[in-house]
């Protein structure tokens, strides 16, 4: 089983957020608008990600505790990664297709931005859900793509011509190296299509719930800064 971190726990530049939000955010005297959201989806990811770091030190401020200073002892470590994460069984879980389990807490600062951004109760679980399944998608075409018969024909031809090492035919190998990229580049699109159909409601999700985080996500930039 594995933990799920929706981002990395580290200090995060919200520089090129703020750009975009800056660059979004017009006003004429009497005529006040609304901050724009960013308009790549880079900007937008950091956007998100900066808010994330915005509501987990704060969450750890509150706490007496900080990413910022390296634990003195095992005991403040173990206190820091409870605080994180949460303690105790995860509340949270899905298994992939792959049979690979991810799971997460509903405690610790992690799980408080997380509802902050992406809501609480049944939301919680939909995005958690959503998340998992999108992040997951290419790994659900690899799995179908080693169902397919022609794909595993051609890696075990591949498979035996590594482990012969026949070095005096160096030209074989990749003849059977080419064969099985070849049948990879004309399975992945199918694949990865049919994959996104039929997640089509995760799928949805995600965007719905990702869209209303990213107006949740402004709101505590600007106020940070």
């Amino acid at each position: 089983m594995s933990r799920l971190s929706p981002l990395p726990v580290r200090a995060l530049c919200a520089g090129a957020a703020l750009a975009a939000l800056a660059a979004g955010c017009t006003s004429t005297p009497g005529d006040v608008r609304a901050p724009a959201l960013p308009a790549t989806e880079r900007a937008r990811d950091d956007l998100l990600k900066s808010a994330y770091q915005t509501l987990i030190t704060r969450c750890l401020d509150a706490q007496g505790l900080t990413l910022e200073r390296k634990a003195a002892s095992a005991a403040e470590d173990r206190r820091l990664q409870a605080a994180l994460f949460g303690t105790g069984p995860s509340e949270l879980s899905l298994t992939l297709s792959a049979g690979h389990t991810v799971t997460a807490h509903t405690d610790g600062c992690l799980a408080e931005a997380r509802r902050t951004l992406y809501g609480d109760g049944d939301d919680e679980q939909r995005w958690f859900t959503a998340e998992v399944t999108v992040n997951n998608l290419r790994a659900e075409v690899g799995v179908r793509m080693g169902e397919d018969p022609d794909f595993r024909a051609a890696l075990a031809r591949w498979n035996r011509c590594t482990a012969a090492a026949e070095t005096a035919a160096p030209e074989r190998c990749a003849r059977r190296e080419a064969e099985l990229a070849g049948i990879r580049s004309r399975l992945e699109p199918e694949l990865l299509a049919e994959v996104r159909a039929l997640r089509d409601k995760e799928l949805t999700a995600y965007r719905q719930l990702r869209n209303r985080a990213l107006h949740r996500a402004l709101d505590v930039v600007l106020a940070r800064s």
